[in-house]
């Protein structure tokens, strides 16, 4: 069922499920949700992948047809999961991880009521922590969306036409990134966080909340997703925030950039520069060790400094978090605020984004992915970091 390439990079994870497995004395692993498949498996299928504490994985699959190998079974229903258990000498799990917060509940009453296990620990949480640390094979992609990620943004400016809207821009910028190669696909962990390939911020716009736990908002073009660019016509003396997915594999890199419609307030190119400030302070102290929290204060500190308090992550609305880990999914662990308890740890792959917004401007900052070395942090997404003119 798994290719070559891939096995020995599935191995190293279903070894550190394992190893985290045998520390809570969990009999076994069952997962169904598409992201935790594909980071177990290397492909996304209808059915369940099972790991037991010791052992080889188990695939047991509903769709598609043509699955093949020792440990592949198909089925057309969970119920016959513990027979098929029986069958190859499988003991059933007396503690079995099950994907609590994401599962629906329905599914996660019906797979307790087929295995009757005594305990069922939480996998989501387990499978999130875990996917905070990147493997060999996991970072090459990183790099591969980071340089399709810099070849799309150097495109945008051939997309601008004075007069037209940010929805307009956004869909020839959408184009860009399907044919760089983009997957489309856009996954966030959580419910309600619907979000279509990125956010385009132009104008007051971006001073609008939103009711998604993103960095900044924008009233979006229709209620039922209020978020992003709304159709605000593009004046001069705009800035116009691009943070499009970086979606060339299935590990999205997060890269934001300001282009601006002729010149800006001096006040949007002072707020501007405070972010790169903040992003090569914490370049130079993070390390393996140093607290997200520390991090977050680090760019509060220099916000105040600079007197840009009440622009800082918004106006209306001010985010709480100034960075988050980026992988299968856009919003993964660690997440950079002031309460946090995490500490940065090697192979960590996460996004730094001290922004601001500047009324009758429009955002202004920097977002790039770092990759956590053992001597500190490597930016994996390298394009221009001031503020292009169109």
């Amino acid at each position: 069922m798994i290719q070559n390439n891939l096995l020995n990079d599935l191995c190293i994870k279903w070894a550190c499920m394992q190893h985290e497995m045998q520390q809570m004395d969990a009999d076994g692993c069952l997962l169904t949700i598409n992201v935790n498949l594909y980071y177990t498996t290397g492909r996304v299928f209808n059915g369940y992948f099972y790991l037991p504490s010791e052992g080889e994985p188990y695939f047991f699959v509903k769709r598609p047809n043509g699955f093949e190998g020792n440990q592949v079974f198909y089925i057309r229903k969970p119920e016959q999961m513990p027979e098929l258990f029986t069958e190859i000498g499988l003991k059933l799990p007396k503690k079995l991880l099950l994907e609590a917060d994401e599962l629906t509940y329905s599914e996660y009453v019906r797979i307790q009521s087929i295995f009757k296990p005594k305990e069922t620990p939480n996998a989501t949480a387990l499978m999130r922590k875990l996917r905070r640390i990147k493997t060999p094979f996991e970072i090459e992609q990183f790099r591969i969306s980071a340089q399709q990620h810099a070849k799309t943004y150097a495109e945008i400016p051939s997309c601008f036409r004075m007069g037209m809207t940010d929805v307009q821009l956004q869909i020839e910028i959408e184009r860009l990134m399907r044919l760089n190669g983009s997957l489309g696909m856009f996954r966030a962990f959580g419910a309600n966080m619907d979000l279509f390939m990125g956010s385009l911020l132009a104008g007051d716009n971006a001073e609008e909340p939103s009711p998604f736990d993103y960095a900044l908002g924008g009233n979006g073009i229709d209620t039922s997703c209020p978020l992003g660019a709304n159709g605000t016509v593009l004046k001069k003396g705009f800035s116009i925030m691009v943070d499009m997915a970086g979606n060339y594999t299935p590990y999205m890199t997060d890269m934001t950039r300001v282009y601006s419609v002729g010149k800006l307030t001096d006040l949007a190119y002072r707020a501007h520069q405070a972010s790169l400030t903040i992003q090569n302070e914490i370049e130079n102290i993070a390390r393996p060790g140093t607290s997200c929290a520390e991090l977050y204060n680090l760019a509060l500190q220099i916000t105040e400094a600079e007197g840009l308090g009440q622009y800082f992550m918004g106006t209306k609305q001010q985010a709480k978090f100034i960075g988050h880990g980026v992988g299968l999914q856009i919003n993964e662990l660690p997440v950079l605020t002031p309460r946090s308890k995490e500490l940065l740890e090697t192979n960590m792959i996460f996004a730094l984004e001290p922004k601001y917004v500047i009324p009758g401007v429009g955002a202004v900052g920097i977002e790039n992915s770092f990759l956590v070395t053992e001597n500190g942090l490597e930016k994996i997404t390298q394009f221009e970091e001031e503020i292009i003119e169109f």
